[in-house]
């Protein structure tokens, strides 16, 4: 009986130089899952574990050329979309979406570094919204991408949190994947999934 065919996934996201986020975290979780990983990558950044340093964006017609590339070509089972720079990389990366992807979404609204450093401009939040939130089977923002997204201040508790992340099903989300890592003074980290027509749950575990 032949054996079953690796999953197959791919990332659409920024280079981190110092290993711990973006293309290179990405392709690692992969391989420790057992997926054979493609790439994407949207920008270029100077990072460690100190902050960023420098970013470059990677042209939109280089970014949509990889698209074609790796879906016309490799059968992708997953998605996984993170760093996208400016709403020309949006545009093009929903665009290769449209075209050629029946996989499994995932949308990590990647605003700005854990440091604070902003990674994407202040007009790709509407993009986002408007390109990516429709083709995506889940979202998964922090407090921070949530706020930006929902156009709050940042959530202050998880009633807030929760609160918001009703209002990003309202704007047509799936599923979201409410991480809340970001709480200062906790011990635990609590995520909580929202999916339309079913209770939310909780998932917590010690930092």
């Amino acid at each position: 009986m032949p054996s079953k065919p690796f999953t197959r996934a791919l990332t659409i996201a920024g280079s981190d130089s110092g290993g711990g986020a973006g293309i290179q975290a990405d392709l690692k979780t992969f391989a420790a899952l057992g997926a054979y990983g493609t790439s994407v990558i949207t920008a270029v950044t100077a990072q460690n574990t100190q902050g960023v340093q420098a970013v470059h964006p990677v042209p939109a017609d280089i970014v949509a050329a990889q698209c074609q590339s790796v879906f016309s070509d490799i059968r992708i089972d997953a998605v996984k979309i993170g760093m996208l720079p400016d709403t020309a990389t949006i545009h093009a990366v929903a665009a290769a979406l449209r075209k050629y992807n029946n996989a499994f979404v995932v949308l990590d609204p990647v605003l700005a570094a854990t440091s604070g450093e902003k990674l994407a401009q202040e007009d790709t939040i509407e993009a986002l919204c408007n390109e990516l939130l429709p083709l995506a089977d889940l979202v998964t923002p922090n407090i921070n991408e949530l706020a930006a997204l929902t156009g709050n201040n940042t959530a202050e508790n998880e009633d807030e949190m929760l609160e918001q992340g009703r209002q990003l099903m309202e704007k047509g989300a799936v599923a979201v994947l409410l991480k809340g890592g970001h709480w200062e003074h906790s011990k635990e980290a609590r995520d909580w999934l929202l999916v339309a027509d079913h209770q939310p749950q909780c998932f917590r575990n010690g930092r």
